[in-house]
């Protein structure tokens, strides 16, 4: 299926400007996830054999296969029912905001294929919380999925600094009951002032209200909905330990690692494009975010590995450094809908060796 895919589908996508290929994409997969038969035909026919069957629980939750789709491709809960039938073993949607907004002006998506690299500066399009959980509510509820549905939140656009926390509440609030876990996003680089965010003292604010909110979800009789933090490449070491005290703090079941990065490394030394970079120039600083974290928790903090997977070595990396889970994204642009699916079955192999 890929080498199909890289043949004849991609030049086909690449000649389109890089969102609409996206919504293209985005398009094709909501209309698989209507088609409930399709969606079952395909699940069988790429989920894991028994023999290879290596489950992972992780915050709870139990996954099918230690690959996910990340954040930034589904950013209205459209398209998620069909992730399962890619061979996804968990899919998250977002970034939501509490607010509805169309995002930065086009063109804000470049793709760069010699680099298997692509920057974007969407800036948190999306529908809103309201409306996303309206959609979502059509659907079974946690627990009730084939796999696991993350939701990933970040701040309004119009929501000043010091406010941050009430718009994350909302989207909180709005969205909580429909999430298998929760991330909240301090790291994208396309909001102003959002990785603000990440500095000690904002951080503990924020946190303070959400995991305040998740307690009273609890004793009201609620599931507890696991909250995990998406952060940024481009933090140094001692920032990292500051976020990662922060966490312990507040008993966050986990960290998401890495979001996009301002750096241009090598050959984008000078590319003049505004955006975060993904894809395969993000490889090496991931990993080394996770190992450390890894590291710095001695394992016990559960990490989602994503930032450079094009292949099973670069999966097999992030999981070697200290990942839980991956995810994949950038790398599904140039490898195909059935790159997860490859890469669960690789890993898998692995495991067996």
């Amino acid at each position: 299926m890929g080498a199909i895919y890289e043949k004849i589908l991609r030049p086909l996508l690449f000649r389109l400007e890089s969102e609409k290929a996206h919504e293209v994409a985005v398009h094709s997969m909501m209309l698989l996830g209507r088609i409930a038969p399709a969606c079952r035909l395909l699940e069988s026919a790429v989920k894991l054999p028994p023999a290879q069957f290596r489950p992972v629980v992780a915050f709870g939750l139990r996954f099918p296969n230690a690959v996910g789709l990340a954040a930034g491709f589904d950013k209205n809960a459209c398209a998620w029912p069909a992730a399962a039938a890619l061979g996804f073993g968990h899919v998250e949607i977002g970034t939501v905001t509490a607010l509805a907004q169309s995002g930065n002006p086009r063109p804000r998506v470049f793709r760069y294929p010699r680099q298997e690299a692509v920057i974007n500066r969407m800036g948190f399009n999306n529908q809103g919380a309201l409306a996303v959980a309206a959609r979502l509510a059509t659907y079974p509820g946690p627990g009730k999925r084939r796999i696991p549905l993350g939701i990933n939140i970040g701040k309004s656009k119009i929501a000043d600094i010091d406010r941050a926390a009430e718009d994350y509440l909302a989207s909180f609030r709005a969205l909580a009951d429909l999430a298998d876990y929760l991330v909240l996003n301090v790291s994208s680089p396309n909001t102003p002032n959002l990785r603000q965010l990440q500095d000690e003292s904002r951080l503990r604010e924020l946190l303070s209200a959400v995991t305040g909110a998740n307690l009273q979800r609890h004793t009201a009789g609620k599931a507890r909905v696991p909250i995990l933090l998406k952060i940024s490449p481009d933090l140094g070491f001692g920032q990292i330990d500051q976020v990662l005290q922060v966490i312990r703090d507040y008993s966050l079941d986990g960290v998401i690692a890495t979001n996009t990065t301002l750096a241009r490394p090598g050959v984008f030394a000078g590319n003049q494009e505004t955006g975060g970079l993904s894809g395969a120039p993000l490889r090496r600083r991931s990993t080394e975010i996770i190992t450390f974290i890894s590291r710095s928790t001695a394992g016990r903090l559960p990490i989602i590995g994503v930032g450079g997977i094009t292949d099973e070595s670069s999966a097999a990396e992030k999981l070697d450094a200290g990942a839980t889970l991956v995810q994949v994204y950038s790398g599904m642009i140039y490898r195909g809908p059935f790159f997860g699916a490859a890469l669960a079955r690789s890993l898998a192999d692995r495991q067996r060796l």
